[in-house]
Formats: C-alpha cells, structure tokens, sequence
C-alpha cells in the first residue's frame, strides 16, 4: 500500500459523484495503484437511503464496493494529475452474499462496528476495469465478488 493517506467523509464526497447521505464510505484507509481499503459505519442507520422495509439488504454491500472503486479511480487520477473520468457499474459476477442484511450483524463489545470494504483492480485500460472486492465486519466476509466498470469514453461517430 502507499504510505497511509487518509481521507475522512468530506473528502471521498469531494472525489466520488455519491453526495448526500448516498456517500456511504466513512474513511479512505489505504490504497495503491492496484487496491483500495475503506470504511463504513453507516450499515445500521433507520435512514439509510438504501434501507428497505426489511432492512439494509446484503446486496447493497455491492454499491459500498461500487463507491470504493470510484473512490480509486478518482485517487489514481490525482496521483497523475489528470481528472478521473466518471466509471459505470456494467455488472457484477461471481458474487457470493453470506449474510442476508447488512444491518443487523451482531455487535461488539470490544471490536469495530465497521464495514472493511476493500477492491483490488484485476485488469484494465482506457476503457474498462475489473475489480474483485469483499466487504467485512469483524473479520467476518460478509460479501464478495468481480465488477466491471466501463469509463466515460468518447464514441466514435
């Protein structure tokens, strides 16, 4: 990982287009050219903007990765000093839920409440990039899966 920059709420939502209560992540942790590593702690909130009448959904751990991802993009343009170019979740594969809701997870008393939520980019160019990701709490793999994400690219006419 690169040396341990931090960013707290405020400045994910300066890099990553998620704004409002739709920002999800709390804490850039670590990242590299190749991995990110976030936090989130907002799973068991009544306001959720992704809460259902059942409950935070296990499938929405897919959008915490999606955001963590966006986050990197945007963090890797930085690094070059050329402005990232907005991404598009294409799909989502392989994905494997071990829970059924985010919002229930039992707590701790000595440990974090927090969502680890890490992506790792597998292949990419220009146009497209494959990440693989998991999403944690407490050690516990709560999630995990591939996704691709196609960039805003210019059509040919």
């Amino acid at each position: 990982m690169n040396e341990p920059r931090t960013l707290a709420r405020e400045g994910i939502a300066a890099l990553i287009p998620h704004q409002g209560s739709m920002c999800l992540l709390a804490r850039l942790d670590a990242w590299d050219p190749q991995r990110i590593v976030c936090t989130a702690r907002n799973h068991r909130d009544a306001d959720h903007p992704l809460r259902t009448r059942r409950g935070l959904l296990a499938p929405c751990a897919i959008e915490y990765a999606a955001q963590a991802m966006a986050l990197h993009g945007a963090l890797i343009g930085q690094a070059a000093g050329t402005p990232a170019s907005p991404g598009y979740l294409t799909s989502a594969r392989s994905v494997q839920l071990h829970v059924l809701r985010l919002d229930d997870l039992p707590a701790s008393d000595a440990g974090s409440d927090e969502l680890r939520v890490e992506a790792t980019r597998q292949a990419g160019d220009a146009r497209q990039i494959l990440y693989a990701f998991t999403v944690h709490h407490q050690g516990r793999l709560l999630a995990e899966g591939r996704a691709a994400v196609v960039l805003n690219t210019t059509l040919a006419a």
